[in-house]
């Protein structure tokens, strides 16, 4: 591979073994050419040290991408997740201070114990629908579902557009063909939801976000929301399954379905570490024409962080006692003024739902050997299509 030749981050080979595609990458040392759609290349930065430079760089790196996008085919599967949008995301400077406020402020005023009891009242309605079979795939009957029951309580979501709002989500990471319809279908659901709420406010996320201070208009009301919950269900999804699956894999964690001293809080801070939900995101544009760490950069250009590229250079050996996770060093939720605004609740709802699981059923194991585990396809995620368990039948919850 030389220097010019960009590595495909999409299709099954890199899904099947994304560590292997970073390891294969560092020859370009800390940043390396890729491909996140065919004909869409980026620069991917893989060196930790060099992923909390570029983070934290707001004078030599913008967030906006409209430059960048006009180079891009306007029918790639690609632009739903990196198009520009009125959002925190895709902002710098006061107009992303402003649209961050609402969004930060917002979700201030879920409490922690209200949270957790949404989390642990809907996490036992789950298990009860499977309890009683002795079988389950934790990702379709609970990863994916239960974050949705506690998104229908935040945002007062209808039941009958529920899937909707799971599929839309899922198909813009997945960054397949039909990536623009997924998301088209999203911004959809929330803008129903929006004019709702404007004519009967509730006291819910959507409502707080259209009485914030900020003063947003309709449409970044929409793009909010709809940024909070893409970066909120799809994340918090992966990472329930990417733990629960540490966890019926590695020996360690044997003890733990019993009730052992290793813990779903240290799972999922392993998993942080090791299999980030989110793998690569974080998109940045150079201003203008500069070397960084090496690299000639254009300006304009894509460049991107591989927070799971980053995170296995620099984690612990393996052994040695890893941070607890609120005070980590790891790149999982980013870092610099984008880094993420939701850590807390989102740790809050997988420590919560793993939990539950791990309590009331205890004897999983998986149905299958991990390698033939399969992995949704996609540059910017980590996630399982499936995790199949099977466990003694408990009946009576």
């Amino acid at each position: 591979m030389t220097t010019s030749t960009p590595l495909a981050l999409y299709g099954p080979d890199f899904a099947a073994d994304p560590a292997g595609h970073y390891e294969r990458l560092r020859v370009h040392g800390p940043v390396a050419p890729v491909e996140l759609a065919p004909g869409v290349r980026a620069q991917l930065v893989i060196d930790y040290q060099a992923a909390l430079d570029l983070l934290r760089d707001t004078y030599t790196f913008s967030k906006d991408p409209r430059g960048w996008q006009t180079t891009v085919p306007q029918d790639s599967p690609i632009l739903p997740m990196l198009a520009y949008r009125p959002t925190a995301l895709f902002s710098d400077g006061d107009v992303h201070a402003r649209y961050r406020a609402a969004i930060t402020d917002s979700l201030g005023l879920i409490e922690p114990h209200v949270l957790q009891r949404q989390v642990s009242t809907a996490a036992q309605r789950l298990i009860r629908d499977f309890a009683a079979t002795g079988h389950a795939d934790l990702m379709t009957q609970y990863a994916r579902q239960l974050p949705l029951h506690v998104f229908n309580s935040w945002f007062g979501v209808p039941e009958e557009d529920s899937e909707r709002l799971v599929n839309g989500i899922a198909g813009m990471m997945n960054s397949a063909g039909n990536a623009a319809a997924a998301y088209a279908d999203l911004v959809a659901v929330v803008t129903r939801l929006v004019a709702d709420r404007r004519a009967r406010p509730r006291r819910d996320l959507i409502s707080w976000f259209i009485a914030h201070p900020a003063g947003l208009e309709n449409d970044e009301v929409i793009r909010q929301i709809t940024l909070t919950m893409s970066a909120g269900h799809e994340p918090s999804t992966n990472l329930i399954g990417n733990a629960l699956l540490h966890m019926l894999t590695d020996p360690r964690y044997a003890g733990s379905l019993y009730g052992g001293a290793m813990t779903a809080h240290e799972a999922i801070n392993e998993v942080l570490w090791q299999d980030p939900p989110i793998a690569n995101f974080s998109a940045h544009y150079p201003r203008y024409d500069t070397v960084f760490h090496g690299r000639q950069l254009r300006a304009g250009e894509l460049v991107l962080v591989s927070y799971a590229a980053a995170n296995l250079q620099s984690r612990p050996p393996v052994g040695h006692d890893l941070p607890r996770s609120g005070d980590n060093a790891h790149l999982a939720w980013a870092a610099g003024p984008h880094g993420c605004p939701a850590r807390q609740p989102a740790l809050l709802i997988a420590i919560t739902a793993i939990e539950q699981l791990t309590s009331h059923l205890t004897d999983m194991e998986l149905t299958c050997h991990p390698s033939e585990l399969l992995w949704r396809p996609g540059p910017f995620h980590r996630a399982l299509t499936h995790l199949p368990v099977r466990f003694s039948p408990l009946t009576g919850l």
